[in-house]
Formats: C-alpha cells, structure tokens, sequence
C-alpha cells in the first residue's frame, strides 16, 4: 500500500462501526513501532505529528522519514498534522507531503473557527488531502467545552470537513480522576451528520469501554499520545537500567522498546477495529 489520506479509511471505519487509531509520533523508533503494530494487526493507521513540530525543522524533516515507511507499509497509511492551530502550519504540512490536516479553531469564536477551517479545506484540496476540524473543546489544560449538536451541524455544512473532532468528556493527558463520556451527545451529533466521521481526542487513559460505546456512537478515528509516548519513555528507561553502564550501539539499544511500543499500539489497534 501507498500513502492514503485520512478521509477513505475513516469514512469506510465509521460505516462498519469501527476505528482508526491515530498516534502521535516524534522520531523513527515511535513511528517504525506504529506501522509495526499496524501490520501485524493488518489494519489502516494513522502516523500524526503535533502541531508544535511544525513551527521547527522537525516536521519537515521526519516527513522524509514517513513518506518512505508509509509507501513500503502493506497497510493504508495517513500521515497527519494533528491540533494545527494556524493556517501556515496547515499549509506547510500539505506542502511537506501530509496527506490529512487538523485545523483547531476550537478556542476560536465560532464564525473565525468556520472561515479558518472552510479556508484550510478549500486548500487542501488542490493536494488531494484530507481535513479535520473541531467544534466544542477537548481541554489541553484547560476548560472542556462539550459539543453542542446544532453547533455541530451549522460548522459541518458550512466548512465541508472531511472528519470532526467532538468534545464529550475526553480530555488530553492522564487523567486525575475517571472521565465520564457523554455517549448520548455523540450518538446525537453522529445522528444528525451521518456521512461525517467524528473523531475521539484524549484517547490515553479513556476506559475502554466507553471507547467502544463511542464506536458504536459514530467515533471513527481515536487519538493516542500521552499513553503511547509514555510507553516509549518507561522502555528506554527499562532498557537503561538493563544495559547499567555498558556500552551498546543505539540502534540496537531501541529495538526491544520498538517492540514495547508496537505491542501497546497492536493491543489498542486491534481493540478499536472491535477484534
């Protein structure tokens, strides 16, 4: 398989009432683990980027990493700016070779959310790619403003995204006490937009089976990055504290935390595709 965008897998996940996991990723090891996971459980993934790799070389450069793993992977495969939270960042990814964006105008007043997202997928366009967007908001440290289903509607029709990101308990980061999801407002907001697919932020830590309840509720694509970056922290230090001292070359210093970190991203890979 090739590089694909976002929209083909989610579209084809939301009617079959399963999803796309989508992790976020900072280097060859972390992203080598995800396409690991990913054909081993045969199922279409996505490989994203926070937006603050792209206000650096970073993005630009592991693009080159992804692009080359993505087209020798025998399983579809998206690469995707996640929470862009300004136009250039969303043209810069497109330009670098993403072949999905998220434009986060969730902070924004809404008409600024609508002009800015219907711009960025007007643009998105002329590259064949994919564009996610998100109304409500999912807290990043601060207040959550769940999704209001009208709200949904009007930014859906007038900005024409490919997937929506829907705020109904989640949060970002590890959770300090148990999140309580709001499944009737998603089955509402998945009622109301059935052609689009939703999308589930703040997935690390969420119970897994409100995960499911979500599927079944519209959920498409569910976001993983606290839980899968920490993996690859607490392994390197495992393979640290092993090695105590002694010298072994890098590449074969990551190679049990690849493992480590595709085990954890099979395991959630295979639960969210509802095996």
């Amino acid at each position: 398989m090739a590089l694909v965008t976002m929209k083909e897998m989610l579209i084809a996940a939301r009617k079959e009432k399963r999803a796309v996991g989508a992790f976020n990723v900072a280097n060859y090891e972390t992203a080598r683990a995800v396409l690991q996971a990913a054909e081993q459980e045969k199922q279409p993934v996505i490989i994203q980027l926070y937006m603050r790799l792209f206000d650096s070389n970073k993005a630009y450069d592991i693009a080159g990493l992804l692009i080359r793993l993505a087209n020798r992977a025998d399983v579809p495969v998206a690469i995707h700016l996640d929470h862009g939270n300004t136009v250039k960042q969303v043209k810069d990814a497109l330009a670098w070779g993403y072949t999905s964006v998220m434009y986060d105008g969730s902070r924004l007043p809404f008409e600024e959310n609508v002009r800015n997202t219907a711009f960025c997928v007007q643009y998105a366009k002329s590259f064949g790619a994919s564009v996610e967007g998100e109304i409500g908001h999912v807290a990043q440290g601060d207040e959550t403003a769940l999704t209001d289903v009208e709200e949904a509607v009007a930014f859906a029709g007038q900005t024409g995204v490919d997937a929506l990101a829907v705020s109904i308990g989640t949060a970002h980061g590890y959770y300090k006490s148990e999140p309580k999801l709001d499944i009737p407002r998603c089955q509402a907001i998945a009622d109301a937009l059935p052609e689009v697919p939703l999308v589930l932020h703040g997935g690390s830590g969420t119970p897994l089976e409100d995960v499911r309840k979500s599927i079944a509720a519209g959920i498409a694509k569910i976001n993983i990055a606290t839980e899968y970056q920490d993996t690859y922290l607490k392994s390197s230090r495992k393979e640290l504290e092993l090695l105590d001292g002694k010298f072994l070359p890098v590449d074969k210093f990551f190679d049990p935390v690849v493992d480590a970190c595709a085990a954890h991203a099979a395991r959630l890979i295979r639960f969210f595709a509802g095996k």
